[in-house]
């Protein structure tokens, strides 16, 4: 019986780390170029049960004198294993803003490991020269002139430089050109993640990669995309879809927590009733 309690516990607690995650994703649907979070829902390994008994025949070693009887598998619960961020390509809104970019993708090679398409990122780069990715590009220009990011990571270039403006008349063209007074300034740098599950998300909309830098995707033959000034990747969260899933985790959690209720009374009158002695 204390399997029951174990393996209704272990629903409680995946379909409780389900809901934080998509009320992330709800939470977040109107972050420009956020994208939502999937979960991994795994079961433990099964278990093989079989039923000890005694033979009639005796013999000298007693271990002889036992066989077992096959009774079956059990379930022992799930588990969330992991949080895989969903790469699908979000609308794009425009909104009238000059330091707003839209990176939109076009032609992204399928992984031929994972059979999943690659996923592409402006490069930004924090005070300490740490590279991170991101999709969101609702940037800005701080108070020296460089683009940046509202959180003030600063924008990079094809050669992984800062980008320093003059103010906000300036133009991108679709490959990532900057020209301020008719002048080319830099090229926007685009990194290319040939397997997404690379990354790993590290909040405000950024991503790392752990293995190294990604490889630039400026003048790849095999990747192609295009660069919206004044236009913004929206959040790719489904939000009717999201609350339609929180509302099956919700009636999933409570279905589990009867299973224990109920185990519980079970174990109550089997220790207070069925165990008492008159």
């Amino acid at each position: 019986m204390l399997r029951g309690f174990y393996t209704a516990a272990a629903g409680m607690l995946a379909e409780q780390r389900r809901v934080e995650m998509l009320t992330n994703n709800i939470a977040n649907a109107n972050t420009p170029g956020y994208k939502e979070d999937e979960a991994a829902l795994r079961a433990f390994p099964e278990l093989l049960l079989s039923r000890v008994q005694e033979t009639t025949t005796p013999t000298s070693d007693p271990a002889s004198r036992l066989h077992h009887s096959p009774v079956g598998s059990i379930h022992t619960g799930v588990y969330m294993q992991e949080l895989i961020p969903n790469f699908l390509q979000g609308d794009v809104k425009e909104t009238g803003q000059p330091t707003d970019i839209a990176l939109v993708d076009g032609t992204v090679p399928i992984d031929a490991q994972t059979g999943m398409k690659g996923a592409l990122f402006f490069v930004v780069q924090n005070a300490n020269g740490d590279i991170r990715y991101t999709r969101n590009g609702n940037f800005t220009l701080d108070a020296e002139g460089y683009l940046t990011t509202n959180e003030g990571y600063y924008v990079l270039d094809e050669n992984n430089q800062r980008i320093r403006l003059n103010g906000t008349d300036f133009a991108v063209a679709p490959d990532g050109t900057i020209t301020e007074n008719n002048a080319r300034v830099a090229r926007l740098n685009v990194a290319f993640a040939a397997n997404p599950n690379t990354v790993v998300k590290e909040g405000n909309g950024l991503f790392r990669n752990d293995n190294g830098p990604l490889p630039s995707a400026v003048d790849n033959p095999n990747v192609t995309y295009e660069l919206k000034q004044r236009f913004l990747e929206r959040s790719n969260v489904d939000v009717t879809r999201a609350m339609t899933d929180m509302l099956s985790a919700y009636r999933s959690f409570e279905a589990n927590q009867k299973i224990l209720q109920a185990y519980d009374r079970s174990m109550d009158k089997a220790v207070n009733e069925i165990g008492r002695l008159k």
